[in-house]
């Protein structure tokens, strides 16, 4: 199937930002829908994007959104509540405005991120939300080809979650950690976003859920050692039992910004990972974060995540 042209939602975020990248490398017609012009700016640069101000949750909005566009991707997502938001609003009540949009507008190919570890009988509200939000995309199935994503915990440069460990080391000798013992398996963000990029109008890929890791499992205390020792930063970490965990998680919440909610430790509680090899779908393998963390750790500038992405995928 021939895509020409791609509206992303959530486009200006730190995921949508590589996506939007991968799809204008390749020539594609981009639309960016946005509520905060200014946020987009980042993405606005690029040769074929385009932004276009509205509210995403606005049903009409996304239909003049869509129109003229032949593929649609869904990249909005919160990891937290507040603010007028909610997972419902976001992970299920939108993707369904999206797949009556794309109906209307005779999109061809819609792409849905959801998470790893989505389940209807998941333990936080996030992960049962974004299983109920998958089930609204596969209720499309016969009428609009999909293909969902569910990826581990993304990394790369603007990330909010190897950054934020390592601001942390940066301020205390002591880091107390909730849910230290958590396995993940983070993924790149120019991985996820090649996969997207790869898996746009192939007919391979419609109706499948893709599963997104790394290749290799980390606790969460082994992440954050991991940020503290590229800094050079000799650190103490002490995981925190339940009930404490509860507190700091707690107060977290409640603190601006959010670092953390019960809802996130009820997400930690089950493992982050998964059994399948990187999927043979998009013919390469993934980058370990040890080859790509301490460039952006580091202080690398902007320009050089794309040079980091031709070399780990030069050759694969």
């Amino acid at each position: 199937m021939e895509i020409r042209s791609a509206c992303i939602l959530g486009g200006s975020g730190f995921v949508g930002r590589a996506v939007a990248d991968h799809l204008c490398d390749r020539g594609l017609r981009v639309r960016i829908l946005t509520r905060n012009r200014p946020r987009a700016m980042r993405v606005a640069v690029l040769p074929t994007a385009e932004i276009e101000v509205a509210d995403p949750h606005d049903a009409a909005a996304l239909a003049r959104a869509f129109d003229n566009m032949d593929a649609v991707v869904n990249l909005v997502g919160i990891l937290n509540q507040g603010r007028g938001r909610s997972f419902h609003e976001c992970h299920v009540e939108l993707p369904r405005k999206v797949v009556q949009a794309c109906h209307v507008a005779g999109v061809r190919h819609l792409m849905h991120m959801s998470a790893l570890g989505a389940s209807p009988t998941g333990p936080s509200e996030y992960q049962r939300s974004k299983a109920e939000g998958e089930a609204a995309v596969r209720a499309a199935a016969g009428t609009l080809p999909f293909t969902i994503f569910r990826p581990s915990v993304i990394y790369g440069e603007g990330d909010r979650f190897v950054n934020l460990f390592a601001r942390l080391v940066r301020l205390a000798p002591v880091l107390p950690l909730a849910g230290a013992d958590a396995r993940f398996q983070p993924v790149w963000v120019e991985d996820v976003a090649r996969c997207f990029a790869d898996a746009l109008g192939n007919p391979l890929c419609f109706g499948k859920t893709y599963e997104l890791a790394g290749p290799r499992t980390y606790t969460l205390r082994e992440i954050v050692r991991f940020a503290a020792d590229t800094l050079g930063a000799k650190r103490a970490i002490v995981g925190l039992p339940g009930p404490l965990a509860q507190l700091q998680a707690l107060a977290l919440e409640i603190l601006p910004g959010q670092l953390m909610t019960r809802d996130n430790l009820l997400s930690m509680s089950v493992d982050n990972v998964t059994k399948a090899p990187f999927p043979e779908d998009f013919g390469f393998r993934p980058a370990p974060m040890e080859s790509v963390v301490p460039e952006y750790l580091a202080g690398a500038a902007v320009p050089r995540a794309r040079y980091a992405r031709y070399r780990h995928h030069a050759g694969r």
